[in-house]
């Protein structure tokens, strides 16, 4: 047993503990309060002084799949040979030994999704990732876990320079719509081909309610064409990004879309990121939009997960609301809350301890718990 005791709990689920203590038995947490019994034996972590946060989770990330320093070789994020690939896995392209992964852990992070990038209609499945474990398989928690899709300008730029569609919105949304049509078509079929099993087995998923489609939209008429199609199908849909998702609040809100929201440590990099702004997490945490935060690594550098969080706060949101949106927020998205994203006794242990507030650009990372293993911090 693991008992850390004299730091500032921050539980995102029964407010701060001053002082407090967690017991970590295993994987899990066992305990956390004011004035605990530590039993005889256990190793005792001295972290007066210390914050201590959830494991941080990035709801959206290309980690290990667009891989650090690698350029060409590293580069296995987008199979640009054809617009609907739904049988892809990223599982499949991700290079465990990335060093992201130390960097998501010096940033607090310690669940991180990958999924496919933009440049396919229908990009592949996405998985959830652990940044620490024991060997490299133990780092997969979740696979599949939801079916990548995008619509606006990457796809159309990337095959409209193929001459050959898409080369509009129009055909964006068509593809998105002829390939979910078709799979719904033959999805109970018993004679079906074994090659159309295996294509369409995601997009099954995602029709009978198993996972969620994440689709990448930035612009206000992008996310409204988004939400058409999930009212055609009756499919749970996640928005990656939302550049513009406050402008179409009310639309989220009626049909309880959440959105992955950012990258927003960024510059208008393209057109339909012109209202990119920290100040847009605020807005849709007044019109009752719920989000996370996300990096988009390596668009964004992982490790900066909560100080995208910070940001927002000095743009008006909530300080709780930011902690939230970067813990048991995306635990809920994720539907991993019975897990993940809050200090709560049955939980996974995942924790960060941190040298000050999370939300101060000074404080650092000392040590990162995952599923009851350490990382410690190594300062020069």
């Amino acid at each position: 047993m693991i008992a850390i005791q004299g730091s500032r709990i921050i539980t995102m689920e029964g407010g701060v503990i001053e002082g407090g203590i967690i017991l970590v038995e295993g994987q899990f947490i066992q305990a956390v309060g004011e004035n605990l019994e530590i039993p005889t034996g256990a190793a005792v972590v001295d972290a007066q002084g210390k914050y201590i946060l959830p494991g941080l989770i990035d709801a959206h990330t290309h980690i290990g799949l667009d891989e650090e320093i690698y350029r060409i070789e590293g580069d296995d994020v987008n199979e640009t040979s054809d617009p609907i690939t739904p049988q892809l896995q990223a599982v499949d392209g991700i290079n465990f030994m990335d060093l992201a992964f130390a960097d998501a852990l010096r940033g607090g992070v310690t669940r991180a999704m990958c999924m496919p990038g933009s440049a396919n209609i229908l990009g592949g499945q996405a998985v959830f990732l652990k940044t620490l474990a024991l060997n490299p398989a133990a780092m997969i928690c979740r696979n599949p876990w939801g079916l990548k899709a995008a619509l606006g300008e990457n796809p159309k730029r990337v095959y409209g320079a193929q001459k050959k569609a898409p080369k509009t919105r129009m055909a964006n949304a068509s593809l998105l719509r002829e390939a979910l049509f078709n799979a719904r078509g033959c999805m109970d079929k018993p004679d079906l081909k074994a090659n159309e099993l295996y294509r369409n087995e995601a997009i099954f998923k995602v029709l009978r309610g198993e996972m969620p489609l994440l689709l990448h939209v930035h612009r206000a008429d992008d996310i409204l064409t988004a939400l058409r199609i999930k009212d055609e199908f009756g499919i749970e849909m996640q928005l990656q990004h939302g550049t513009e998702a406050a402008l179409v609040a009310d639309e989220l809100v009626k049909r309880d879309v959440p959105v992955a929201l950012g990258p927003l440590f960024s510059n208008r990099a393209k057109v339909e990121m012109k209202e990119v702004s920290f100040r847009n997490a605020a807005l849709l945490a007044e019109r009752g939009v719920r989000f996370c935060f996300i990096t988009d690594h390596p668009v964004i550098p992982i490790e900066h997960l909560r100080v995208c969080a910070a940001l927002a706060v000095r743009e008006g949101l909530a300080e709780e609301a930011a902690l939230a949106s970067i813990t048991s927020t995306p635990a809920e998205m994720l539907k991993l809350d019975h897990e993940l994203g809050t200090i709560t006794p049955g939980k996974r242990a995942d924790l960060a301890v941190y040298s000050g507030h999370p939300l101060d650009f000074r404080s650092r990372v000392e040590r990162v718990m995952v599923d009851g293993n350490w990382w410690e911090q190594k300062f020069e």
